[in-house]
């Protein structure tokens, strides 16, 4: 079989091992005797396979305690959307301004606050990114979108 490559937004090519992994635990996850796509939501085992992956992506991340990780549904339109309606709450946040998904992003910020754009890579067709020092940040915005 000839693996190909998955180069677009969304689900990236797993390596053979991680699938022939998931493979092996689809009809029976760890001895339970039930599949891994069968088991509910609300069980132990559930829950010990998403804290798990929490803390894998802390330590590989390297996301301090003080930080929250999130498990969303959903792409990155759906998330643009409920960064700003949990977050944002009528304040004001800072967007930098580095391709075509900043600006879904702003347009749905706009819907529950204010979008500042301290930075924007358009005018030179985001062909570079923001320097350190090369914007300000305000100092009431609830959150910076980079």
């Amino acid at each position: 079989m000839t693996r190909k490559h998955n180069f677009s937004a969304g689900p990236a090519v797993l390596p053979l091992s991680v699938i022939e992994e998931l493979q092996a635990e689809l009809p029976d996850l760890h001895g339970s005797g039930i599949g891994l796509m069968e088991i509910s939501h609300r069980s132990q085992t559930f829950d010990d396979i998403v804290r798990s992956a929490m803390a894998r992506l802390r330590r590989v991340l390297g996301v301090p305690s003080d930080h929250e990780v999130l498990f969303l549904q959903g792409g990155a339109s759906l998330q643009f959307a409920m960064v700003a309606q949990n977050i944002l709450q009528g304040g004001s946040a800072d967007y930098l301004d580095t391709g075509a998904w900043t600006a879904k992003s702003v347009k749905q910020a706009g819907y529950f606050g204010t979008a500042r754009v301290p930075f924007s890579g358009k005018a030179d067709t985001y062909r570079q990114l923001p320097a350190a020092g090369s914007w300000e940040r305000d100092p009431g915005a609830v959150y910076t979108y980079y």
